[in-house]
C-alpha cells in the first residue's frame, strides 16, 4: 500500500539483519514467477558494458547481482556496500571472491569523488531516511561518464495483495489509510523524476509480471517474509498474528475457489548519467560541434 511515505530504520535493520526474510523472497519470486527471467541480468543487460569498470554496488545485501556483475566485468573491479552486517557476513562466506565489502552508511560512503565507472542501488533506496542525499552521495563517487541504476517496484506493484491486505484490515477495525507502503518514497513512477534533479539523463525500464500461486502457502509465507517491515505499520490494535490469519484465511478461499491465486508485479530499473551510457553519444557529439564552432 502507498497511501504515504513512511521510514522506520528499526524496521529496516531488523528486517535485514539476516538475509532470511529476503531469501525466501527471492526463491519465491524464482519459483512462482511469470514469466520467468533472471532479475539481474535483466537490469545488467540495461547498459553497455566495457569490461574493465570499477562498480559499487550499495545495498548489496548477500550479493545477489555480484556474480553476474563478475561475468561483465573481467578486467574491473566489484565492491559491495550494505548497512547490514549480517548481509556483509552472508556475502563474505557465499561470494568471498567476488567483491571487496564494506559495512557502511549509503548517505556516508568512504570513497573519494569519481572513483566508479557504474553504481548499482537496486531495490534500496526505498529505505534509505534521505533519498535526495543518497543520490547526491551517489553522484560524488560516480564519474562523469558513468551510470547509476536504481531498480525498484512500481506503486502499482502486487494490485491484487494490495486489495487483499486493505480488506484485512478493514475486517479487523482498521482503515484503509493506517498501513503506509514502506516503499513508497522510491516508487518506480517517480524514481525518474528524483533522480533527474541530481544527472542530466534519465532513462526507465518497466518489467510487467505475475505471481501465480497453485497453493496458498508460498503467498502466506511471502507476506509474514514482509512482518519486519509491514508489522511497525498496523495500528497498534491490530495485531500481526490476527492479521496474517485473517489475510491467509482469504488466500485459502481464493485458491480453493479458483484453483489458483494471481498477484500482478510490476518493477523496472532507472537509469541516470551526466555524459556516459545511452547519452554518451549524444554528449560528444556536443562536444565536437562545440569544437568545430570554436566554442
Amino acid at each position: 500500500m502507498s497511501d504515504s511515505p513512511t521510514y522506520n530504520a528499526d524496521a529496516v535493520q531488523k528486517a535485514y539483519a539476516t538475509d532470511d526474510a529476503l531469501a525466501l523472497r527471492q526463491s519465491i519470486h524464482e519459483l512462482y514467477s511469470v514469466p520467468r527471467t533472471n532479475f539481474a541480468e535483466w537490469v545488467l543487460n540495461k547498459t553497455a558494458w566495457r569490461g574493465d569498470e570499477s562498480v559499487l554496488d550499495v545495498g548489496s545485501g548477500q550479493g545477489m547481482y555480484f556474480s553476474a556483475v563478475r561475468k561483465r566485468i573481467p578486467r574491473g573491479k566489484l565492491v559491495g556496500a550494505d548497512f547490514s552486517l549480517g548481509m556483509m557476513q552472508k556475502a563474505a562466506k557465499h561470494n568471498p571472491h567476488e567483491a571487496r565489502l564494506v559495512n557502511t552508511d549509503a548517505m556516508r560512503l568512504p570513497f573519494g569523488r569519481k572513483t566508479f565507472d557504474v553504481v548499482l542501488a537496486n531495490h534500496m533506496l526505498f529505505h534509505v531516511p534521505d533519498v535526495d542525499r543518497t543520490l547526491a552521495e551517489i553522484k560524488r563517487v560516480i564519474r562523469p561518464t558513468g551510470v547509476l541504476l536504481a531498480s525498484t517496484n512500481s506503486q502499482f506493484n502486487l494490485p491484487e495483495l494490495d486489495q487483499l491486505m486493505r480488506r484485512t484490515l478493514m475486517l479487523l477495525g482498521g482503515k484503509v489509510g493506517e498501513m503506509p507502503s514502506p516503499v513508497a518514497t522510491f516508487p518506480l513512477e517517480d524514481g525518474a523524476q528524483i533522480m533527474a534533479k541530481h544527472f542530466f539523463a534519465v532513462a526507465r525500464y518497466d518489467l510487467p509480471g505475475a505471481f501465480v500461486f497453485p497453493i496458498a502457502q508460498p503467498a502466506i509465507d511471502y507476506v509474514n517474509s514482509l512482518r519486519a517491515l509491514r508489522e511497525p505499520l498496523l495500528p497498534k490494535k491490530i495485531r500481526w498474528e490476527d492479521f496474517i490469519s485473517t489475510l491467509s484465511d482469504q488466500i485459502h478461499r481464493m485458491v480453493d475457489y479458483f484453483g489458483e491465486i494471481v498477484f500482478t508485479k510490476l518493477s523496472g530499473v532507472i537509469i541516470a548519467t551526466d555524459a556516459g551510457g545511452f547519452i554518451n553519444d549524444y554528449v560528444n557529439r556536443i562536444i565536437v560541434n562545440r569544437r568545430r564552432r570554436g566554442g
